[in-house]
């Protein structure tokens, strides 16, 4: 019996909760006061910004049309139950039985061994998953709605779901009853304190930590490879590398991030970047570092990114090095972008970009993937609406948009360790750039969503115009490098594969295994994942891949062998500011470290 007091952990001390629970209470009686402050002077928003309402009354409708069908829904998550509770019956009468149903492969919400061990939160898991199948499944079913509808229901429906998982609750998760007995309650009260600080940096607007941001720091050990920042205007940076080889390819590359997000994604650490990579196989590598836009910015337009990023920038390293050509990169948003610009060079036949690598980008839109229920009429007025009153699109807004991809994950797993289980969150890099947003001009973004997204003009020759010159990507003849990745919940692998069909040029395309991220940030060391080719490319890309041969390992030295035999011969390595532009300041310059909310 002593043994077992001894074992007991100590009660919290009262003195020191009553400060703590004190001092929660004063911060939040402020929060909630510039909350009331703010609404109550604010003019009255739209009840349903994301117009939900509208498509879950189609979807209704559609399904009162046939109530056979409702009914022998019903009557199968009825008999689901049944067999649930026959299972669990059997279980606890010491017999073994199989689950009725199990969590896909990869869901870690359920990782705790009580989830299975238990036969009490074993039959609650059961249950959620079957109530999810359930529904998700009738949902999914219903007949008659237009393709857009349909999409933005089952989307909907599914954040519902993730959201009503049982490991997201104090007395249904089984990991945080656990730790609640253990610590006495201790992590709530610091999970409060946790849910507190993160709205009181989101000015009152919840903004979860996902990782330690004071453990990173730009340029000391994360984007770090050494360069210079040797040109800038009022929307790019642009960055110059040190070489790490005597000798270089005479034709420098050029890599075009997305502005969506910061450029190093393709330099996190030494062990992962890209940027350090491609340096060390021989290339004179620029990359551009684009501005976080504010309200002075809020007129740039898509054209200006056009003519102010990527034609600026073969301007600027012409002066670098004293080449002319360049061969180019774009990922994501900076390869539409890149799309864009060689069609716009093909008709001013300027030819200096003589290879066009696209990282997971999209030109064709037909298929845009779940970032096409955020996109219709209703939600770009309300977007519009937002912009007009500020000049830009807040950061925090894309993150979320982005984040809601992949709500498990990115959203419910740090609920679940910041506030249930009252953890810090875990420094990661990649994690502290997914945070680290950046802001969007408003004459830029309504362009982009407007002409792209909802009408898909790109894919229309003459469909849009920059600089007064119709936009033709069928008249775009530069040799291309393709990389979609097989689980792009972004830009989906199956539509960027249209661009092969798009372009009058050689064509290579090449499928990395993973994500709009991870598959891309993929580096030979690491072992990772694998990648598909094929000589062809026939117009399915379900054909494609049928007779595409894999191999294990990185993308990146199948596309370093591509491109080099676009890069010419060897020629001594250039330092930067050898030529005849000067260095501004160190990498990675100022432009990255300006943050949304500066």
């Amino acid at each position: 019996m002593a043994e077992q007091q001894a074992q007991q952990p100590e009660l919290p001390d009262p003195v020191e909760m009553s400060h703590k629970m004190a001092n929660i209470a004063e911060r939040s009686q402020k929060l909630v006061t510039e909350f009331l402050e703010r609404h109550s002077s604010a003019p009255s928003a739209k009840l349903d910004p994301l117009n939900i309402g509208s498509a879950f009354l189609e979807m209704t409708t559609h399904m009162m049309t046939d109530p056979v069908k409702m009914m022998q829904a019903q009557m199968s998550l009825w008999q689901d139950y049944m067999n649930l509770w026959q299972s669990t019956t059997r279980r606890m009468l010491g017999e073994d039985a199989e689950p009725t149903i199990a969590p896909q492969e990869g869901d870690r919400r359920f990782k705790h061994e009580s989830w299975d061990e238990n036969q009490v939160f074993d039959f609650i898991k059961q249950s959620y998953l079957l109530s999810a199948r359930w529904m998700q499944s009738t949902v999914s079913d219903v007949e008659g709605m237009d393709d857009k509808t349909s999409k933005k229901v089952d989307f909907y429906t599914r954040q519902f779901v993730d959201a009503m998982a049982p490991s997201n609750f104090v007395m249904t998760n089984p990991e945080v009853l656990e730790a609640t007995l253990e610590s006495r309650g201790e992590n709530l009260v610091k999970g409060l304190e946790n849910l507190l600080g993160d709205l009181e940096r989101g000015d009152g607007k919840l903004s979860i930590s996902m990782t330690d941001t004071e453990a990173f720091e730009l340029g000391k050990n994360i984007a770090l490879t050494p360069g210079k920042v040797v040109y800038q205007n009022d929307l790019i940076q642009l960055i110059q590398f040190e070489p790490t080889t005597k000798q270089v390819h005479k034709r420098p590359l050029l890599i075009i991030p997305p502005w969506i997000n910061k450029y190093y994604i393709l330099d996190l650490r030494e062990k992962n970047s890209y940027v350090k990579w491609a340096v060390s196989q021989g290339f004179t590598v620029f990359i551009v570092s684009w501005v976080n836009p504010d309200a002075e910015l809020a007129q740039k337009s898509f054209e200006d990114y056009m003519v102010e990023g990527p034609l600026a920038a073969l301007d600027a390293m012409e002066k670098a090095t004293g080449e002319k050509d360049a061969n180019v990169v774009g990922y994501c948003l900076g390869g539409t972008l890149l799309a864009c610009t060689l069609s716009y060079m093909e008709a001013k036949k300027d030819k200096r970009i003589k290879s066009a690598t696209f990282l997971t980008t999209m030109t064709d839109f037909t298929e845009a993937g779940e970032l096409g229920v955020f996109i219709d009429e209703e939600q770009l007025t309300a977007l519009e609406d937002k912009m007009n009153k500020t000049g830009y699109l807040e950061g925090a807004h894309m993150a979320t948009t982005f984040n809601m991809l992949r709500a498990n994950d990115l959203i419910w797993s740090f609920v679940v360790n910041n506030y249930l289980l009252g953890k810090d969150p875990f420094p990661f890099d990649l994690l502290y750039w997914n945070s680290d947003s950046t802001r969007m001009p408003a004459a830029m973004h309504s362009f982009y969503l407007r002409n792209m997204y909802q009408e898909n003009l790109l894919v229309q020759p003459g469909g849009i115009e920059l600089k007064g010159v119709p936009i033709d990507l069928t008249k775009v003849k530069t040799p291309a490098f393709i990389l979609a990745t097989k689980e792009d919940h972004i830009a989906p692998w199956a539509s960027t594969y249209a661009a092969t069909q798009l372009f009058s040029g050689p064509v290579r395309f090449a499928l990395a295994a993973s994500g709009h991220i991870a598959g891309v940030v993929n580096p030979p060391a690491s072992g990772k994942y694998n990648y598909w080719t094929n000589a062809k490319n026939p117009k399915d890309p379900e054909s494609w891949l049928q007779g595409a041969t894999e191999h294990p390992g990185s993308w990146w030295p199948e596309w370093a062998k591509w491109v080099g035999k676009h890069s010419g011969e060897k020629v001594p390595a250039r330092t930067p500011g050898d030529g005849k532009l000067k260095v501004i300041e160190d990498a990675p310059g100022s432009y990255v470290a300006v943050k949304a909310q500066d």
